[in-house]
């Protein structure tokens, strides 16, 4: 009984340590993307978030020497822009609360979230690893950063359904 019992808890071991490696495996994508919105790609079909950075939403306005400007559509051209640098891979080791890849993405070499956030179209979030990259926009007013707007986390609750 005792022998039962310990092969049976290898087992388990050996079931859950292969679990916990498929949970936290990096997955590569690569191919051809556009910019959905300023932190979104869709790259060959599947939707894939830019990890550590929050850019307006696409239908999000911000105030600009006191007119409504397009903001979050400013953000998806300026993404789309970054794009033709070269080939886009992505480096995914979770997803969001949608399902879709977090990813470190590159295009041309160039890491898309730090681009966004050094051209001031997307605040640092999730360890602030962007954080340098946002004071700089913020410093120079570039962007977002050159206009009134309300971070992107509090339009979506605000736009539950413009989002």
């Amino acid at each position: 009984m005792r022998i039962k019992d310990l092969v049976i808890a290898a087992l388990i071991l050996g079931a859950l340590a292969l679990l916990a490696d498929l949970l936290n495996r990096e997955e590569t994508l690569d191919g051809h993307a556009f910019a959905v919105d300023g932190d979104t790609l869709d790259l060959a079909g599947t939707r894939v978030r830019l990890t550590g950075i929050d850019a307006p939403e696409l239908r999000q306005e911000c105030m600009r020497a006191g007119k409504p400007w397009a903001c979050g559509e400013a953000a998806r051209r300026v993404l789309q822009e970054a794009l033709r640098a070269g080939p886009v891979t992505c480096a995914a080791s979770r997803r969001d609360k949608y399902g879709r890849p977090l990813a470190l993405c590159r295009a041309g070499g160039v890491d898309l979230s730090e681009h966004m956030a050094q051209q001031g179209f997307a605040v640092a979030y999730l360890g602030r690893a962007y954080a340098g990259a946002e004071a700089e926009a913020r410093a120079a007013g570039r962007g977002i950063w050159g206009a009134s707007f309300q971070p992107p986390v509090d339009w979506r609750a605000a736009h539950p359904h413009r989002s």
